[in-house]
Formats: structure tokens, C-alpha cells, sequence
């Protein structure tokens, strides 16, 4: 007994409706799907009455791979209306795909992915054939608007054509074995019945099997299927290894994801049209859009006359007519009414001819139009569709702490329940579960703070998110756990990353893997090659270490061996530096964190500011290395000395480093840049004319003006180390120094930029020397 096989698009309208009024017209009594086998115990879920577009949602996870998948289904999926009308006929129903876990799913985010876009070289030869640009015109032509007399047929030409001679990859290779088992253990059960029912005078065709796939597998599960079965018996199920955490759940889907506008890359585009389409047919379909783009353009106040309607009607209805189509498909309307409606100039080719995402600047008809196509259904599961347990665990966290409404939340936490709230919101915003969103709390480890604002947000998309979310465990503790031992995982140790995950973990009250996470950093750090991005783990750790009784990491001993190990991996690589480069902002804070480290929390450290003074003046004193570097050693000798530390030893005379630092106007701003990050409270210091803005001042003051203007730039981004009010306060600190009058905030704000300023007295100056050399100025 043969097999009927169908071979149909993902999410074609037309293919849907060939599978209805083939299993009505069969009544077989097996309909093989494609789809995860492993599925086939709980198919009594998709019956349960859900509002579609749904996914049956898979994840995998084991100690080297995280994986991911979803399996689509809406009204007009040709695999739903599959499940639907065999179990209306009586058939058994199964799912005779591999697992979603399996490796041959591994570079696939969608089970429904359209092969043939994978193998495109057919689908490129048949557009150039019919003169279109884009797979889906054509298939639009050639089957959803198209006659339905010989759909079977055209289909089976098509993926004929589409399949050729290509070879599968490995992954395709290993499905349409498994599929092919499938058919031909189904195969032997049929016929067996069928012999049983002839021997007993049954009707025939009582046990007909229709296979219902995508049509790139047809060709090949035609040709397995009539080979021999290897072992008799339906296929085993595969099993995930040892350790591997897996599962599936349905969870509700939107016709924006669908969308292959909006990035989905499986099956056909514009739902919100191709669901019309499945309800009323092509010209309903047509007529439809039309009036959603019209209502949408109007409702934004763009114009649209009836001219402009009566232009879009005739040319969709001349540009269906050229391509020979008996009634307009999608691609028709959308052009007729781009060619009636925009009267710009487009800058690039409109998304339906090449089925490419909305581009940033697309023209507003444009972005309106592809809206009206794609539509805003989003599916509702039934209410006894099994859920994991995490979205059990967040209800419950949820109504505990009154986040369950839409007021806005606070949480004390200097309270058992207010760190409580917090960490479940941290955890939920860790898993990207929309709803509440914060508004005001700490930003980092030292931050005072101790309250937290969230506010209520959309919750579109939430349960959805929840049940996706289940993959990394069946508690909000245990996935926000899960989600941040991954980032650790992949998060290297040279990320700058590190130091918002280590922050992250501890809002999460992650403690178990705050400590191994303590652990991997320190055991890194003797490697970490870049000082910005370790400075920035060193101000999260010191933070965290001094402030952070409220989230209960405060003088963790693991923090203390980060500090040790950040600080003394921050100083051998600064004094490693050589070579001539701008200032290094993030370098610079590195150097800071250390020097905060120095002034906090010294008995943690090996290294001692005795140390640290004598490895800065070896940096003060180096001519090779960055000028940035040479100005922050000579800081951090200053804050050493002002934090009554140990003698650092001679001072080198600040004055004289300026003045040589003053003979390369380049690099002047760099210097002063790097001292002034270390040192701004030193220079800001009120010590009389021997203070360290006398002697920048006295630097500045000895420049030429040429050597100023070059200087410039540098100097803007030394001073903006300062905050506006201490610039102010420098500012006048100068002008008495001068014993001149005047407001310091009015220096401060200039008609145009300085640089400009600079730049044109400088013009000016040149402009009077070339007229005193001629003796071409003319006495005032």
C-alpha cells in the first residue's frame, strides 16, 4: 500500500486548503506531520481550543550547548490544519520529525524554515523564468491566486524543480532518515489492518497514510520510503544525553513574529493578508489591504484623495493583468499602491520585492503599508494548557510582594521585604520578562541608594516570555541562576561586561554564584590584558566590598582577592605602557579605582602605597611612556602623600614636570588630563600661590599662543575631569590671582566654541604680523 505524500510551504494558505480537501476526500487512517516526535503523547494540547497564531517551544541544555526552537502554527499552517482534520476524520495523528533538541536543529532558530531558501539556486532560475525578483511572487502566482485545478501537481513540479540533484546538508540528511522510518513502520501497520479488514469484509481504504511535509523533503522520503526497513517496528525516539535538561511547551505567537518583515525567516510574509486570504480568498484578500493601508495612512494624517484610489485600483489591476494573474495577488496591490501613493523618491528597493526587514528611513507609506500587511493578532492558549513551573513560581512571587497590579512599586531595601521585592524583579528583568521596568535605585556597588521606583509597563508578550524563560529552571531563583552562570560562561575575562554581570548577580541575591563567579575573576585576572576594563571590575568589587551591607556581599573574602588581584594586575600593566597615544580615559579610571583601593581597603592588598609611590615614579620619570600615564603617576604620588600614607618618597618637582610636559604642546593636555583625573581634589586645593594650580597655571601662561591653540583640545578634555561646580571655583581662584574682577561663571560660558575662538585669534595674529611686515597697518 503506497503512501500519498504531500508536499507543502510553511504557512501557505493554498497548501492548507490542498491538505483539508485531501484528508476529507481520502479519510486515511495515519496523517504523519512534520514536527517533533517527541510531542506525539501530548498532542491533546493543540486540541485544547487555543486562539491561534501559537509555537510548540523547545529548549535543550547540557554543559556545552543552549539551544532553542520554535515551531510556529497559525490558522493557515498547512501541519495544523494536518492535526485538525485527521483527528476530525478519525485518523491517528502523529509527529514523525526528530526532537527540536536534536544537533540537526542546532544552527536553526525555527523548525518551519523554508529549505528552499537554504537551497535558492532552483527558486533564483524560476523567478528569472517568470520575471520576477522575489520567491514569494512567484509562489504567490503560481499557487495562492492561481487556479486551484492540478495544485497538487504544480506542487509536486515545483519541489521537484526546488530539490534538483541538490545535496542535503548533514542536518536535513538526518531528518528525512527519521521520517522515512516513520512513514515505513506507519506503511507496514496499514497494510497489516488493511488485510486484517479485507479478511474480515472492511471497506477498503480504511488505512491509507498521508505523509504532510515540507515539500523540499518530499522528493526524498518518496525515494527512502520505498526502500527497505531496516528493523521492523516504529522508530525509537531519541533520547537526550545524560545531564541534558530539556523540554516543550506551547507558549502564545503574534503575527509580528511571524512576520518576514519583522525578521522571521520561515514560511510566508504579511499574515495579517494571508490570513484574509485563508478566510475569504484572494480578491477579499486584496480588497482588504487596500482598505488597511488607506484607514492606517488617514488615521496619521497622511493625504489620500479617491484619485489616489483610483490610480492604486488600476494599477494593481494592470500590473496583475501583465503578470498573468487572474486576480491580484499581494505583491500587486502593495505596488499599485506604492505607485499611487508616494511621491517621493525612494532611497532604497521596497521590502516586499526582495523580502528584506523594514530599513531605518523607509518611507512612512512604506512603514505603513508593511504594517497593514503584517497585522497585530496575537495568539491566547487555552486555560488548561499545561504551563512549566517557573510560570507557576513568578505568579506566586508576584501576588507576594504586590506586583501583580499596575501600581508603581517601592522597595525598601533595608527591609527583609523590600530585598525581597527586588531581587524577584531583578530576576524577572534578568529573564527579558516585560511588566515592570526600574525606574530609580542603586547604579552600582557604593551607591548610597537604598530604595528602589518600578513602574508597570506593557505586558504584552509576558506569558510568552515566562514560558520561554522555563528552560533555565522551574524557579525564578533557579533560572536567574542559570541565565547568569551562561553569561559567565561566555562572558570572557577580558569582557567589559564583567563587572555589570558581577553587579547583576548580586541584585539577583544570586549568592551561591556570586561566590564561584568571585572565584572565576579571581583566578583571571592574572591575565586580563586591558586596564579599562579591569578598572571597572575593580570599582564594582571596591564598591561592593565597602557598601554593600543591604545586598549582603560587604567584606566578602572574595571580593577581597578580586581587589588584590585587580590592583596589582592594573599596576604591572601600566608601567608596562609605553609609546605615544592620546589620553586613555578608561586607563586613567583603572589607575583611580587603584588609588581608592589604596585609601579603602589597604590591609586586602599585597601591594602597599609605599609600593605604589616608587612604581609611580618610575612611570613619572619615564620619557616613553604615554603622557596620560605620566600625569596620573604624578596624582597618585600626590593623593598618597595627602592621604597620609607613607612617605612616597621625592618629589620630583611638579613644577618642572609641567614645564616639560609644556614643551610638547600635543601631549601638554594629556599630561594634565591624567593628573587631574588622580589628583582633582589636590588641584582644586586652596594652598596659597604654591598650590598645584598655581604651578598648571603658571604652565599655561608660558604658552605661545600658536602652542595654545595646538594644545586645546587636550586641555578641554583634561578639565573635563572637573564637574561644572569645581570648574567654577577654578575659575575664580584665577581671576583673583590676577587681582581682576569679573564673574567666574560668565568665563566659563563662551558665545562659540573655544576651540573656534582660539582658532581665530590665532588668525587674527597672523593676519596683523603680515600686515606689520609690509607695513601695510594703518595708525588707529
Amino acid at each position: 500500500m503506497p503512501a500519498v505524500f504531500l508536499g507543502v510551504r510553511h504557512h501557505s494558505p493554498a497548501c492548507a486548503r490542498l491538505v483539508a480537501e485531501t484528508v476529507r476526500r481520502l479519510r486515511p487512517g495515519y496523517v504523519l506531520v512534520e514536527g517533533p516526535a517527541d510531542l506525539n503523547g501530548r498532542l491533546d494540547e493543540l486540541a485544547l481550543g487555543h486562539e491561534l497564531p501559537i509555537a510548540v517551544f523547545s529548549h535543550y541544555r547540557d554543559a556545552e550547548r543552549t539551544a532553542t526552537t520554535w515551531a510556529p502554527l497559525c490558522d493557515y499552517s498547512p501541519e495544523w490544519v494536518a492535526l485538525r482534520e485527521g483527528r476530525s476524520v478519525g485518523a491517528e495523528v502523529l509527529f514523525v520529525d526528530l526532537p527540536s533538541w536534536h544537533p540537526a536543529f542546532e544552527l536553526r532558530a525555527n523548525r518551519y524554515a523554508d529549505a528552499e531558501a537554504r537551497y535558492a539556486e532552483a527558486t533564483a532560475r524560476l523567478c528569472e523564468r517568470f520575471g520576477t525578483g522575489s520567491v514569494d511572487a512567484l509562489w504567490d502566482g503560481l499557487f495562492e491566486v492561481a487556479p486551484a485545478d492540478g495544485l497538487a501537481e504544480r506542487l509536486d513540479a515545483y519541489f521537484d524543480l526546488v530539490r534538483g540533484e541538490s545535496e542535503a546538508d548533514e542536518g536535513d540528511r538526518a531528518r528525512e532518515a527519521y521520517m522515512a522510518d516513520w512513514v515505513r513502520a506507519v506503511l507496514a501497520e496499514a497494510e497489516a489492518e488493511a488485510e486484517a479488514g479485507a479478511g474480515a469484509g472492511a471497506g477498503a481504504g480504511a488505512a491509507t497514510v498521508l505523509v504532510v511535509t515540507g515539500g523540499f523533503h518530499t522528493p526524498a522520503l518518496r525515494a527512502l520510503a520505498a526502500r527497505p526497513a531496516p528493523t521492523p517496528g516504529r522508530p525509537a525516539l531519541p533520547v537526550p544525553p545524560p545531564g541534558a535538561v530539556s523540554g516543550s511547551y506551547l507558549v502564545p505567537y503574534s503575527f509580528r513574529q511571524l512576520d518576514a518583515f519583522a525578521g522571521y525567516q520561515s514560511g510566508m510574509p504579511s499574515p495579517a493578508y494571508y490570513q484574509r486570504l485563508w478566510e475569504d480568498g484572494p480578491e477579499a484578500a486584496a480588497d482588504h489591504l487596500r482598505q488597511s493601508v488607506v484607514t492606517r495612512l488617514r488615521a496619521r494624517r497622511h493625504p489620500v484623495s479617491t484619485a489616489d484610489l483610483v490610480a492604486a485600483a488600476a494599477l494593481t489591476g494592470g500590473l496583475a493583468a501583465l503578470r498573468g494573474h487572474p486576480v491580484p495577488a499581494r505583491t500587486d496591490v502593495l505596488d499599485g499602491l506604492a505607485g499611487a501613493l508616494v511621491k517621493d523618491d525612494l532611497t532604497q528597493p521596497l521590502p516586499w520585492s526582495e523580502r528584506a526587514p523594514l530599513a531605518p528611513g523607509s518611507h512612512p507609506v512604506v512603514v505603513e503599508m508593511v504594517a497593514a500587511c503584517g497585522g497585530a493578532r496575537t495568539g491566547r492558549l487555552h486555560p488548561d494548557t499545561p504551563a512549566p513551573p517557573l510560570v507557576h513560581d513568578a505568579a506566586a512571587r508576584l501576588a507576594a510582594i504586590g506586583a501583580a497590579s499596575s501600581r508603581p512599586l517601592t522597595c525598601d531595601l533595608t527591609t527583609e521585604e523590600g530585598l525581597t521585592a527586588s531581587r524577584t524583579l531583578h530576576r524577572l528583568r534578568l529573564l527579558g520578562v516585560p511588566g515592570r521596568h526600574r525606574t530609580a535605585g542603586p547604579a552600582h556597588g557604593a551607591d548610597p541608594v537604598t530604595t528602589e521606583r518600578w513602574e508597570a509597563g506593557p505586558e504584552a508578550g509576558r506569558d510568552a516570555a515566562l514560558i520561554e524563560a522555563g528552560a533555565y529552571g522551574a524557579t525564578l531563583d533557579e533560572a536567574a541562576a542559570t541565565v547568569l552562570a551562561e553569561r559567565a560562561r561566555t562572558t570572557g575575562p577580558t569582557d567589559t561586561e564583567l563587572a555589570a554581570l558581577l553587579f547583576d548577580t548580586v541584585l539577583c541575591g544570586a549568592t551561591d554564584l556570586t561566590d564561584r563567579l568571585l572565584g572565576t575573576l579571581a583566578a583571571t585576572l592574572a591575565r586580563h590584558p586591558d586596564p579599562g576594563a579591569l578598572g571597572a571590575v575593580l570599582a564594582t568589587a571596591l564598591g561592593l566590598w565597602r557598601h554593600d551591607r543591604v545586598y549582603g556581599a560587604a567584606r566578602s573574602p572574595l571580593l577581597a582577592a578580586v581587589l588584590d588581584g585587580a590592583v596589582a594586575r592594573v599596576l604591572w600593566l601600566v608601567e608596562g605602557a609605553h609609546g605615544r597615544s592620546g589620553a586613555d580615559p578608561a586607563r586613567l579610571a583603572a589607575l583611580a579605582a587603584v588609588r581608592d583601593t589604596l585609601r579603602h581597603a589597604p590591609d586586602l592588598l599585597t601591594v602597599t602605597a609605599a609600593d605604589t609611590a616608587a612604581l609611580a615614579l618610575r612611570i613619572a620619570r619615564d620619557p616613553h611612556a604615554p603622557a596620560d600615564l605620566r600625569g596620573a603617576a604624578h596624582g597618585l604620588r600626590l593623593t598618597l602623600a595627602a592621604g597620609g600614607d607613607p612617605d612616597p618618597g621625592p618629589e620630583p618637582g611638579l613644577a618642572s614636570a609641567a614645564r616639560r610636559a609644556a614643551g610638547d604642546p600635543g601631549t601638554l593636555g594629556d599630561w594634565l588630563g591624567g593628573l587631574f583625573a588622580l589628583a582633582r581634589e589636590e588641584v582644586t586645593a586652596d594652598t596659597g600661590d604654591g598650590s598645584l594650580l598655581a604651578a598648571v597655571d603658571a604652565v599655561l601662561a608660558e604658552l605661545t599662543g600658536a602652542e595654545f591653540l595646538i594644545a586645546l583640545p587636550a586641555l578641554r578634555q583634561a578639565f573635563a575631569w572637573f564637574p561644572p561646580r569645581e570648574r567654577e571655583r577654578i575659575a575664580r581662584r584665577l581671576i583673583e590671582r590676577r587681582g581682576l574682577r569679573g564673574s567666574a561663571r560668565g568665563l566659563l560660558r563662551t558665545t562659540a566654541d573655544p576651540v573656534h575662538l582660539a582658532a581665530a585669534r590665532a588668525l587674527e595674529e597672523n593676519v596683523t604680523a603680515l600686515l606689520d611686515r609690509h607695513g601695510l597697518r594703518t595708525a588707529r
